[in-house]
């Protein structure tokens, strides 16, 4: 059964190579939402067993998403993918609960290492 990824980014871009960046042979499905609050909405719907969270986005920042899947307790395992890469931000992001924190862009080689390193990802075939 195919894992449903949702890839959470203001930027079309960055939500296109994100999801290039997926490992071709991970079965998942993929959603797409352009700020938190459409993030979220795809998470309560089920969309997001894997969340791949950019930080700053209008509406809604990835703080928001965190603390929002965290007070509701909505089933979700959160890698940040973010441009901002202080460690303050860091630890903030790990305080609310996501599993990791890649710096953009992502590759698909460092996409498989943090899928596989928690687990997420197993080598089966």
């Amino acid at each position: 059964m195919a894992t449903k990824v949702l890839i959470c980014d203001d930027s079309s871009f960055a939500r296109k190579q994100m999801a290039r960046a997926l490992p071709p042979e991970w079965d998942v499905e993929v959603h797409f939402a352009s700020d938190g609050v459409e993030g979220v909405e795809q998470i309560r719907q089920g969309n997001g067993e894997v969340v791949f969270l950019d930080l700053t986005m209008p509406n809604m920042d990835g703080y928001g998403v965190l603390e929002t899947i965290k007070r509701e307790d909505l089933p979700a395992m959160v890698l940040v993918v973010s441009g901002d890469i202080q460690p303050d931000a860091q630890e903030r992001v790990r305080k609310l609960g996501a599993m990791a924190f890649i710096k953009k862009p992502i590759d698909a080689d460092k996409a498989r290492t943090v899928l596989a390193e928690y687990g997420i990802l197993t080598m089966e075939a």
